[in-house]
Parts: structure tokens; C-alpha cells; sequence
């Protein structure tokens, strides 16, 4: 089954709002073994949407269609729609029921305007909307259907998981099962990584499983997907190869599908029962934030100190001023002592420390933009290691953000023996 995708709204097209929409309902369609074909983005006139939705019609099984469903006079999808199915519209008790709760519950009069809501296309199957007035419409020309819903987000999403998908399962003839399992690697860069997996990836392709590179600053998402009639096995050839990934690139690997590095890593410490504090200079707090965006990260998380000026790497975190006019404040001795010094501060098990110049200026030739130190520390051990990220001071700061977290669960598992 191929689908396609049309996202509505000048909004979209001069850059105001960026259209997550497509990416949410792509995935959804494609867990469920829906290809999508095409995904666009259409200006809110008569012209552009009829053109869209007659070239999805020739080409599609399936349309998801979102925006414009509003009840100002710039939304203009249901005109135009009941033009192009040539229906017209009908008012639906049901979507009136829906208006009427949710402005009784914001005590909120209904005037002639919200009552446009409930107006919808002569012959269209309505889902309700939970959280909005605009109701989803489901629409049939030929052998294509057509699904319609509003441009918010969380109410497209309500939408689709309530009323599309189990209509989708009910009523269109899926034939084919679809399985993603995506690998999580941290320390390596995609060209790097690809060479090192270049006889496991001919041996997945062998086996049918497509490879996807999906690279971002700070690490790179291996995602293997696989097509067929038979879930059963495909899962089976995904995951033994998953397991032969783990076996090549073990000090790579953090995680899978949605985890993110600060929730591995902060699960580490909860079962260990260890904490950590945090010294950052060049990074502003970004670890710290990146450890305390977890909910229940108090329990393993007691501190950070921003250092960004040596005054306060000296008065607070002691680091020595002869490192400081020595090495510079960019440098191993230094990083070493702030990790030592915030450790000892708040009492921790683990420590981290960043120090590097992010740029875009600042930057010398002994020690361009981009130098980084990182160390992690414990009782026992401190590991320290410098990095070269680049010129962009944005992804530096994620760059080195994501290393140090990974440095420490490495620290951590270490030290316990895995």
C-alpha cells in the first residue's frame, strides 16, 4: 500500500512553523506497512490544494492531509475539498456536541463562527476531536482515501492514534509487515563507523535488511528496517543482526530506538546507586541540563557549577592558579582539577568537566576552535582526553555535552565490571 502526505499552510512554506507533522504521521504509517511515497507541502489556495489532491489520487492507496480546517476565513480546506469531491456541507450534530463541551468547559460563548465547525462534507465518515473543534473527515474518490485533520499537533496526533490508525487496520487491506530497530552509537562518525561495518552491512543487505546513516552532531543512529509478509521472521533477522553489531562495535553502542543518553546514563547511576556533579565551562550547564531533563535525576544528580571564568575555577572549584597560567585554562592539568574539585565540592561518586573554546572566536593556532577537554572521575579513576569538534560553536557545546555523558556511563560501567 503507498501513501502520501499533504501538509497545509502558508505558514509551513516561508519557514514560520516547521512541519513535524509529516515526520509523526510517516512514522506512524510506516509501522504500520505503509509506504509513504511522497511527502509535500502546499500554499492555502484553491489552485495548489485541488493540485495536490488530484495528483495524490492517481497515485496513492492512502492520503494523510493536514491544515486549513479552522473556522477563520483563511481556512479553506472543506470549500475546497467539497469542490473536488463535489459534495457539499452538511451540518454534524456530533462535531456540534464536541464544540459545545469544550467551550462550555472554558466558559466560553459559541458564536456563528465556531458553529462552522460542525459543518462537514455530505458523505464523510467524522472522528471526533478531543482536544479541538475541528473534527477529522474521512473521504473516499475511487479506490483513494483521503484522510483530513487539523494542523495542531497534538490534535492530529490524538486524532491518528484514536480514529486513522484503527481505521486504516479496519478497512484498507495491509498486506505488509514493517520492522525498525534503530542502534544508538556515540564516539565515532558515520564514515568512520561505516568502514568498520562494512561486512556486517553486505551481510544484512543479503538478508534483505536495508541500512540507514542518520548522523547528527554528537552521534550517529544506525536504523535497520526490514519488509515482508512473515513479522516473525523478519524480527528474527533484524535482531540476530543487531546482536552481531554488539559484538563488533560494543564501545560504540549506547543504546536503542528512542533511548536518549541522558536517560542510559542516568539509569546506570539509579541501579548503581551513585551520584554525580558536574564542572562546565565551555558547555554552560548543558550537561547538567541534558542530566536533570530525566525525571527522577535528583536521586543520582546533586550539582553542577558553571566555570566559566578562572575566578570562579580557582575560588570555588580550587583549581590551581599555576595550571591555569601554565596550561591555560584550556587543557588537561586544569579539567582534571575542576572534576576533582566539583567532586569533592558535592560529596559525589562521579564527576564531569568540560573545558574548550566553542568559538566562533577565541580560537589560536597552538589551539584553534573547537579544542575541547573532557574528564570524568571517581574515587578510584580519572579519564581525560581531548577533542578537535569543529568551528560551529552550537555543536561544539552538543558535541562535547554528549561526549562527556558517554565518557561517564563508560566510567561507570567499568568500574562495575561490564
Amino acid at each position: 500500500m503507498v501513501s502520501e502526505i499533504i501538509t497545509i499552510g502558508d505558514e509551513i512554506l516561508i519557514g514560520q512553523v516547521v512541519d513535524t507533522n509529516s515526520a509523526w504521521m510517516a512514522e506512524q504509517l510506516n509501522l504500520n506497512g505503509i509506504i509513504v511515497r511522497q511527502i509535500i507541502s502546499v500554499a492555502d489556495t484553491r489552485e495548489d490544494i485541488i493540485s495536490a489532491l488530484g495528483s495524490a489520487n492517481r497515485n496513492a492507496d492512502l492520503v494523510l492531509i493536514t491544515g486549513g480546517l479552522g473556522p477563520t476565513k483563511d481556512d479553506i480546506t472543506k470549500d475546497v475539498l467539497c469542490e473536488y469531491f463535489n459534495t457539499g456541507l452538511v451540518f454534524n450534530e456530533e462535531a456540534f456536541k464536541n464544540v459545545e463541551r469544550l467551550f462550555r468547559y472554558r466558559n466560553i460563548e459559541i458564536t456563528d463562527v465556531n458553529r462552522q465547525q460542525a459543518m462537514v462534507p455530505e458523505g464523510s465518515i467524522v472522528f471526533g476531536n478531543l482536544y479541538g473543534t475541528a473534527p477529522g473527515l474521512w473521504m473516499k474518490k475511487g479506490s483513494t482515501v483521503f484522510v483530513f485533520m487539523p494542523g495542531i499537533p497534538y490534535e492530529m496526533q490524538a486524532i491518528m492514534e484514536d480514529h486513522v490508525i484503527p481505521a486504516i487496520r479496519q478497512h484498507l487491506n495491509i498486506k505488509t509487515a514493517v520492522y525498525h530497530k534503530t542502534v544508538l552509537t556515540q564516539g565515532t562518525f558515520e564514515a568512520r563507523l561505516s568502514a568498520m561495518i562494512r561486512d556486517w552491512e553486505k551481510e544484512a543487505g543479503a538478508k534483505g535488511i536495508k541500512l540507514a546513516y542518520l548522523p547528527s552532531p554528537g552521534f550517529v543512529r544506525l536504523r535497520l528496517s526490514a519488509y515482508g509478509e512473515d513479522m516473525d521472521k523478519i524480527r528474527s533477522d533484524i535482531d540476530g543482526m543487531v546482536k552481531k553489531l554488539e559484538k563488533r562495535i560494543p564501545q560504540y553502542i549506547y543504546g536503542y530506538d528512542k533511548d536518549t543518553l541522558e536517560e542510559v546514563t542516568g539509569e546506570i547511576l539509579k541501579k548503581s546507586q551513585m551520584t554525580v556533579a558536574t564542572a562546565e565551562s565551555c558547555t554552560g550547564g548543558s550537561i547538567a541540563q541534558l542530566l536533570t531533563s530525566v525525571s527522577g535525576s535528583s536521586e543520582y544528580f546533586k550539582g553542577s557549577v558553571v566555570a566559566y571564568s578562572n575566578e570562579i575555577k580557582e575560588n570555588i572549584l580550587k583549581v590551581t592558579k599555576e595550571s591555569l597560567e601554565k596550561y591555560g585554562a584550556v587543557s588537561k592539568h586544569v579539567v582534571e582539577e575542576m572534576a576533582e574539585g566539583v567532586r569533592t565540592l558535592y560529596d559525589t561518586d562521579y564527576a564531569v568537566s568540560t573545558s574548550g573554546i566553542a568559538g566562533p572566536s577565541g580560537g589560536t593556532e597552538e589551539k584553534p576552535v573547537g579544542t575541547t577537554w573532557i574528564c570524568v572521575c571517581s574515587k578510584n579513576s580519572i579519564r581525560s582526553e581531548k577533542f578537535l569538534f569543529g568551528e560551529h560553536r552550537g555543536r561544539n557545546i552538543r558535541k562535547t555535552a554528549l561526549t562527556g555523558l558517554n565518557m561517564l556511563r563508560k566510567l561507570i560501567l567499568e568500574e562495575a565490571g561490564k
